[in-house]
């Protein structure tokens, strides 16, 4: 397990009572941002790099403000397993990862797969919201998806592993196989949303969590719902260059796809 080097311990805050509509906190190893308002709703963007980027590359290309990792991908072939939306049209599409359909175990388990949890940015009536949903669940009528991410798996208020094909169990109900180490104690990259903001959790090597684990963290949030992105060494942030999360000195893990916030 690659070490989570944070390049700032001391605790940020931006003072909600000036209408911030990022504020951050960190405390024990966890970093909690609340993304608020109407506003920054519209500048909520996923994009999707060519190749493979650092978290802290794409946070300087983007001349972004705030920037998290997001999908999974296959690090072989540099190609996403994660669907991705940006500006309404599909950025990445898992259907042509041809390693998913090589691969007989995935290809069995593929619509499992292809319709795990995404993070939406929907408009209706010119007004922007956010949902967490399954990725084959269809929009209100007169709403777009402006942007989304897919990842997986949802975590508040149902811990769906085995139907996202996270986890697989034998007929004695004993688990014969593991991704993105749901059970085990590691770095996580979660999104939420509570009463209409989104929150997320940068979860960091000083306090490592399993799914189960961070089940219990979103319910003492009060979040409404939850899911996780890629973690591991994969759970990057950087925000406004002053606070850093990466996976080593170096800039990090080579990265597919980000949330990023662009500067105004």
């Amino acid at each position: 397990m690659k070490r989570i080097l944070i390049l700032l311990l001391t605790v940020f805050f931006v003072s909600s009572a000036n209408a911030a509509p990022i504020d951050i906190t960190y405390n024990d190893g966890i970093y909690h941002i609340i993304l608020s308002g109407d506003k920054i709703r519209k500048r909520i963007s996923f994009v999707v790099s060519d190749g493979l980027m650092s978290n802290r590359e794409a946070h300087k290309r983007a001349r972004s403000e705030f920037t998290i990792n997001a999908g999974f991908f296959d690090p072989d072939n540099e190609k996403t397993i994660s669907y991705i939306v940006t500006d309404r049209n599909t950025a990445a599409d898992p259907m042509f990862n041809e390693n998913i359909y090589s691969n007989p175990i995935l290809r069995r388990n593929l619509d499992k797969i292809l319709n795990r949890t995404e993070f939406r940015v929907v408009e209706c009536d010119n007004k922007y919201r956010y949902e967490i949903v399954s990725h084959k669940s269809g929009v209100d009528f007169g709403c777009n998806i402006i942007t989304s991410a897919q990842g997986g798996p949802l975590v508040y208020p149902q811990l769906k592993l085995e139907e996202e094909f996270f986890v697989v169990k034998d007929e004695n109900g004993d688990v014969v196989r593991e991704s993105a180490s749901v059970l085990h104690k590691t770095a996580r990259t979660i999104i939420g949303i509570k009463d209409g903001d989104a929150h997320i959790l940068i979860i960091t090597e000083k306090n490592p969590m399993d799914m189960y684990e961070v089940q219990k963290l979103c319910k003492k949030l009060g979040l409404d719902r939850a899911m996780a992105f890629d973690g591991g060494s994969s759970t990057s942030m950087n925000y406004k260059d002053k606070i850093e999360v990466v996976s080593s000195e170096d800039g990090g893990r080579l990265l597919k796809s980000f949330m990023i916030i662009p500067k105004k």
